[in-house]
């Protein structure tokens, strides 16, 4: 037998070994397995996370209360307000007509946030406890609403995201902050807590809303501009 007879099988043993999957010759492209909602953040372990020394300095949310250019006489709600870090600064930006809405799923969170409240001398507060699906805010109330470092924890995101909508004023605004999953910035949060720009997208914008601008002032956190389709 010849050299090239016994050569043959084996060359074309190693050209189908090489050859692309009948998927790859036809273009076909592999979804990426859906996002799945991380664990929410509880009171007993996050309420003093979410107050800690340095926070206001590592976040910045000067940055976010700029974005959102509050004025006297605005009504903002803060979904998944926890203590109200971020509700008390807001209150304070729409004072003193204004009124801030903080909506969490757990009262413990809006007890702590009262009581904050209170030391600091802030009235303008109106706390009400909502559900996996339902923040319970009024329609059509909202020039703003803001949500910080939450969104990804909502198990159950599309009839969230239809509440929202129906909160807002024909010309509301949403301000969503989520940490950058696309790199290292935000290497302390562990990756359930991370959202990339895509990913965000592809939620917000089917459900709805149309994106105005991300900003990335943020040292660690995307913040996005939405508003209402027309």
């Amino acid at each position: 037998m010849s050299k090239m007879r016994v050569l043959l099988p084996w060359v074309l043993l190693l050209g189908l070994a090489c050859s692309p999957s009948p998927a790859a010759q036809q273009g076909t492209k592999t979804e990426p397995p859906p996002r799945q909602p991380a664990q929410v953040l509880s009171y007993e372990g996050g309420a003093d996370w979410l107050e800690r020394e340095g926070r206001e300095d590592i976040e910045k949310p000067g940055i976010v209360l700029r974005a959102m250019n509050l004025k006297d006489g605005d009504v903002v709600a803060d979904l998944g307000a926890g203590t109200g870090f971020y509700t008390r600064r807001l209150a304070r930006a729409v004072a003193p007509t204004g009124k801030a809405w903080a909506n969490d799923i757990q009262p413990e969170m809006l007890d702590r946030l009262q009581e904050l409240a209170a030391k600091e001398g802030i009235a303008n507060i109106v706390t009400v406890v909502g559900t996996e699906t339902d923040p319970r805010l009024p329609k059509g109330m909202f020039d703003w609403i803001l949500l910080v470092d939450v969104y990804h924890e909502f198990q159950q995101p599309e009839p969230m995201l239809a509440k929202i909508r129906e909160a807002l004023k024909p010309d509301g605004r949403v301000a969503l902050v989520e940490y950058r999953a696309e790199d290292d910035s935000a290497a302390h949060i562990s990756p359930a807590h991370k959202m990339t720009v895509d990913q965000v997208l592809a939620e917000w914008v089917p459900a709805g809303f149309l994106h105005v601008e991300t900003i990335e002032e943020l040292p660690s956190q995307h913040l996005f501009v939405f508003a209402l389709k027309r």
